[in-house]
């Protein structure tokens, strides 16, 4: 029991610094220039110990990628069916808060150093998550056109991008609140 508690957390913090170490490089180069000797060595890990987790880099990123997703994923089904100005506001204000405290490693992925399938993965969870499709029709989409409510959640992660670029220069709060007033008036979710 001792032994797997001890194999457990030096796997999460094995993870955890190959994760920093990706990050740290990608802030400077795109990952498709970042090998898995120089990763390594930025992370203090030997290679052997990076391959007993990861097959590449990408796989790595992918699973950053991943646990993001099912984040938002989980967040997003909360917000979904709130009739409650309040109750979608406290659940914007968690994302955002989220985004807060992520916000380096954010800030990578939405960048034009992260992944654009990644990004664009968001953008197909977010319309999955809202009952939106391609080929859906206005009365299946809230009363509203697919153009208007793609028009919204590209305004609404473009803003996101915006906001981690600069800086985060309003609290996840403001943020809440903006997309509230620039969305959820506008689209009857």
């Amino acid at each position: 029991m001792i032994k797997e508690m001890k194999e457990n957390r030096k796997t999460r913090y094995t993870r955890m610094v190959l994760q920093e170490s990706l990050f740290e490089l990608m802030e400077i180069k795109p990952i498709a220039k970042i090998t898995i000797k120089e990763l390594c060595e930025n992370a203090d890990i030997n290679r052997t110990t990076f391959y007993a987790y990861y097959t590449d880099q990408y796989d790595l990123l992918r699973k950053i990628q991943d646990e993001t997703l099912l984040w938002v994923k989980e967040s997003l089904s909360n917000l979904i069916g709130q009739t409650d100005k309040h109750e979608k506001m406290m659940v914007l204000e968690k994302i955002f808060q989220y985004f807060v405290e992520n916000s380096r490693h954010l800030k990578i992925l939405m960048s034009e150093q992260g992944d654009i399938d990644f990004q664009k993965q968001m953008f197909t969870l977010i319309y999955q998550q809202c009952g939106i499709s391609p080929t859906a029709t206005p009365e299946t989409n809230f009363g509203i056109s697919k153009d208007y409510f793609i028009f919204a959640v590209n305004g609404s992660v473009g803003l996101l991008q915006h906001w981690l670029k600069n800086g985060i220069n309003q609290s996840a709060q403001e943020m809440a609140e903006t997309i509230y007033n620039m969305t959820f008036r506008l689209v009857s979710w």
